[in-house]
């Protein structure tokens, strides 16, 4: 064994586990456990369970995130300085500037890269374990021989998962990898939108970090679209899985947690200011308290919603006579 099949072997050995664990799970639900459609299904859940235990790493990603937004106009400034200086002198001044700022401000610049370091060698031994079902190794931990020939012989509407793009056997497995690269695409380059056109400040905006954003913007779906090419059909599946929960997961918290400045904030506070006058007039307090109450009750909810007007000392005196 290599050395980075020693380092994948514990991580293919769980990736197995998961796979079996939810084929088990599929099977005893009256699936069929050759056919590819219950591999498939395996292949999501155990996606989903790998980015679950993600979260509070994508937590720690949304924090750092927001720390470099915030930063990104000091950032500017600095480099504004030493702009134009190419001597050796200034290239030092300007990295422990930098180097300061974001000691200073408790800011990474890889932290935002760090729930995709730690899904690759999850995404490579998903790889190595199809791989090596393919080409009928022996499986690793749960994973059977039989369940590794099972799982590397199994077709979705005949296209079997371990083809890829490129040495498709027939029209089916480029039909299906053709649609998959698409949607893949698709997904990545709309969660990136959200990022650069909702989910920015304008002084972001005016800093280099919004223009490296919106060349990621074009440059991952292209990365998806020549690697898509040359993996197997399992494996996509689990790449489009983890890309549909991202832009999902991202969506949710651009709507709910926004960057402050941003488009999306701007957005949030117009909902909860609307959110707020329709349950603040009195017509939106009698609807609520008039659903399934008497009249009597209606009555007294609109005399409590009404202005009490200021009785005088004089007014009062003259009505204490009568």
């Amino acid at each position: 064994m290599d050395l980075i099949g020693t380092i994948l072997w514990p991580l293919k050995w769980v990736v197995s586990a998961i796979l079996v664990g939810f084929h088990a799970v599929f099977e005893s639900l009256g699936m069929d456990p050759s056919a590819g459609i219950t591999w498939v299904l395996s292949i999501i859940f155990l996606t989903f369970v790998v980015r679950a235990a993600l979260i509070p790493i994508f937590v720690r990603q949304i924090k750092s995130q927001r720390r470099m937004l915030e930063v990104a106009p000091q950032l500017k400034k600095i480099q504004d300085k030493y702009k134009g200086k190419k001597d050796q002198f200034s290239r030092e001044a300007m990295s422990r500037e930098t180097m300061a700022l974001y000691k200073e401000t408790g800011t990474n610049p890889l932290a935002s890269c760090l729930p995709l370091l730690l899904q690759m060698p999850i995404f490579f031994s998903l790889y190595s374990v199809l791989h090596e079902a393919q080409i009928n190794k022996v499986g690793i931990g749960l994973l059977t021989n039989d369940l590794a020939k099972s799982f590397g012989n199994a077709s979705l509407f005949g296209a079997p998962l371990h083809e890829t793009f490129t040495n498709a056997s027939g029209w089916e497995v480029r039909a299906i990898a053709g649609f998959m690269i698409v949607v893949m695409t698709a997904s990545q380059f709309i969660t990136q939108l959200q990022l650069v056109a909702k989910n920015m400040s304008p002084e972001t905006k005016e800093s280099p970090m919004y223009r490296q954003q919106r060349m990621m913007l074009y440059v991952l779906p292209l990365i998806f679209v020549i690697s898509g090419l040359s993996f197997p059909l399992g494996v996509m599946f689990y790449w489009l899985a983890s890309n549909i929960w991202t832009m999902a997961q991202q969506y949710f918290v651009i709507r709910s947690m926004p960057t402050p400045g941003s488009e999306a904030a701007l957005a949030r506070e117009a909902r909860l200011a609307k959110k707020a006058q329709r349950r603040g007039t009195p017509a939106a307090v009698l609807a609520e308290a008039g659903a399934g109450a008497g009249a009597a009750e209606m009555e007294a909810v609109r005399v409590t919603t009404q202005r009490q007007q200021p009785v005088g000392k004089q007014r009062s005196k003259k009505n204490g006579k009568k």
